[in-house]
């Protein structure tokens, strides 16, 4: 379901009967009479409805983790806001960019529309910006032929599947993070699909090797070899961002999860 758009629909709704009220009905209704209920609940919605839409549209939107793509960063069930202009103004529901403020960056958590279904949003972390050469050969991660910074930082457990993982401190740009590795998993991708653009990467048995084209933005998550990306199904348009994921309000299961991530 586009939500965006649910709301959208219920904001001019609200708001037409509203005015109508204001301009119309409510001049000709007897003094003191009670409002029908198709004025007065639209008239009681209007303004949360148009608060609700602005916050979520311009400012913050709540999202939800569904899947362990990107442990130990964030974890399943963990409910982030998301900043909707840090990467510029994007007019609701058509998605269209207005204002330009920052770009991405090296590091960031992003989230944006789905390129095989925009109406499904994902979550993962910028690897490649537009123009990068990024390589992926034997679980060791390069850009532009210099090694990304890797540190040791022991095992993490998979509670979920009873698993011990080799985790890993990253520097992506100025991002300090962890990664997870699964020393059982090969290096080749499982499969790879034909997406656009796919001429612009190499695989092979170690990994794989791909070029950024330009608008474009190469995106993997920290659990290395449990994410479903851009090595899978290929690169971000600019055209989909969301926005910048970067806290975590809640988690049903792990209450102390709150406050800001890397």
């Amino acid at each position: 379901m586009n939500f965006a758009l649910l709301l959208f629909c219920l904001l001019v709704v609200t708001g037409i009967v509203s005015g109508l009220d204001a301009v119309y009905f409510g001049k000709r209704r007897a003094a003191g009479a009670k409002e029908p209920w198709w004025i007065e609940y639209p008239k009681s919605f209007f303004p949360v409805i148009l608060v609700v839409f602005l916050l979520r549209s311009f400012l913050v939107e709540p999202f939800k983790i569904p899947s362990g793509s990107m442990v130990p960063t964030l974890l399943v069930g963990d409910f982030i806001l998301v900043n909707k202009f840090t990467y510029g103004i994007r007019l609701p529901v058509i998605n269209t960019k207005v204002i330009d403020i920052n770009e991405p960056k090296t590091g960031d958590v992003m989230v944006f529309r789905y390129p095989e279904d925009p109406s499904v949003d994902y979550i993962k972390r910028v690897v490649g910006m537009p123009g990068d050469k990024v390589t992926y050969q034997n679980k060791r991660l390069t850009l532009n032929g210099h090694e990304v910074p890797l540190k040791e930082a022991g095992d993490f457990l998979l509670k979920d599947k009873i698993q011990y993982l080799n985790e890993y401190t990253e520097t992506l740009g100025t991002v300090e993070h962890e990664i997870l590795v699964d020393p059982s998993e090969p290096p080749s991708l499982p499969y790879v699909k034909q997406f656009p653009l796919r001429e612009n990467c190499i695989y092979n048995n170690s990994g794989m090797v791909c070029t950024v084209p330009p608008g474009h933005y190469f995106m993997m998550g920290d659990n290395r070899d449990n994410s479903s990306d851009s090595r899978v199904w290929g690169f971000v348009p600019e055209a989909n961002i969301v926005g910048k994921a970067f806290f975590i309000w809640f988690n049903f299961s792990e209450l102390r999860r709150f406050g800001r991530f890397k």
